[in-house]
């Protein structure tokens, strides 16, 4: 039997124009406190556009939505096509004010629900002669 969890947004992303912004819920204002210290944060949220039973069932994509890339199964991509739509993006804070994050930019649409926001630290133990990455990449 599989197991649910419920997931619920803490905030929404808004674009217009040039603008990135992440609102958060009001209610999450508090937990922003020291937020401001860190140049970028990590960023959760879901590809709700993509939330359809027959669009989680898709296993393997051409990376990049390009067709001259191996077929290659989800995990091995940052496809938004998943079992769970939970997306990730690291984004320079650019200022906080209030409920309002904003940021350079942000691979999301408009609307999305954020559902988790985790401040960037650098980890030193992967040296990059360490880190393989396919030939598409």
């Amino acid at each position: 039997m599989k197991t649910k969890y419920e997931i619920y947004p803490i905030g929404w992303i808004r674009k217009s124009n040039d603008s990135s912004v992440i609102e958060l819920e009001e209610e999450y204002l508090e937990a922003l406190d020291g937020a401001q210290g860190f140049s970028h944060l990590i960023v959760l949220y879901w590809f709700h556009e993509n939330d359809r039973p027959e669009l989680r069932k898709t296993m393997k994509v051409h990376p990049r939505k390009n067709k001259n890339n191996p077929l290659t199964g989800i995990f091995a991509t940052h496809s938004p096509l998943r079992p769970n739509l939970i997306a990730l993006c690291y984004c320079k804070v650019l200022q906080i004010e209030g409920n309002r994050i904003y940021i350079d930019e942000i691979d999301a649409y408009d609307g999305s629900p954020v559902i988790d926001i985790k401040a960037y630290i650098p980890i030193d133990k992967l040296a990059k002669d360490e880190i393989r990455v396919p030939g598409w990449v």
